[in-house]
């Protein structure tokens, strides 16, 4: 089978149940971006693999990338898709909730907003958080439209806190000084 099949040289393309959509179509928006996390989401995964320090933290960014293959399949699903995609388990949510928990309760408090910087790991943090929050924004913009699964914008909601709160551990663990916002 070959890459290319011509079939989008229109500017169409097919959802998840062979309805064709333009590009433009809010829910393949909402997908691509969060496609575009889950490149970031691996670069920032392949970053921390080069130290053991972070192996826990390397599985876990590993485990959100599947869970965010199947957001991104729930954002794609068309007319007559919705029994082909298996929702998204409640326990993917909780689970960001529960890491966010753990590594909050490992940081000091601080009253001012955090600067993205002092290290390459942290600032990829902050470009994974500020990609979900888009693709948080573009799935809630394309459930304004259409049926999409709710499972999918509670999950990017968690997840750029996961990753807010990750860039702050991994400072932390690399021993830079975090950047603090001082007007």
């Amino acid at each position: 089978m070959k890459v290319y099949t011509k079939g989008g040289d229109k500017g169409r393309t097919s959802l998840i149940g062979g309805e064709r959509v333009l590009k433009t179509d809010c829910r393949v928006e909402a997908y691509g971006s969060v496609d575009e996390l889950i490149a970031f989401t691996a670069l920032l995964a392949d970053k921390l693999a080069s130290s053991n320090k972070f192996d826990k933290l390397t599985a876990e960014l590993r485990r959100i990338e599947s869970q965010l293959m199947t957001v991104a399949a729930l954002l794609a699903v068309g007319k007559g898709g919705a029994d082909k995609v298996a929702p998204l388990k409640n326990e993917a949510a909780q689970e960001l909730e529960q890491a966010i928990d753990r590594m909050q309760e490992d940081l000091p408090a601080i009253t001012k907003f955090t600067i993205p910087g002092g290290d390459v790991r942290c600032s990829l943090c902050h470009v994974c958080r500020t990609v979900c929050r888009r693709a948080e924004r573009a799935a809630i913009s394309a459930s304004q439209e259409y049926d999409i699964d709710k499972g999918a914008t509670i999950y990017l909601n968690r997840l750029s806190d996961y990753f807010y709160l990750l860039g702050r551990t991994i400072t932390q663990m690399a021993s830079v000084e975090e950047i603090l916002w001082i007007p």
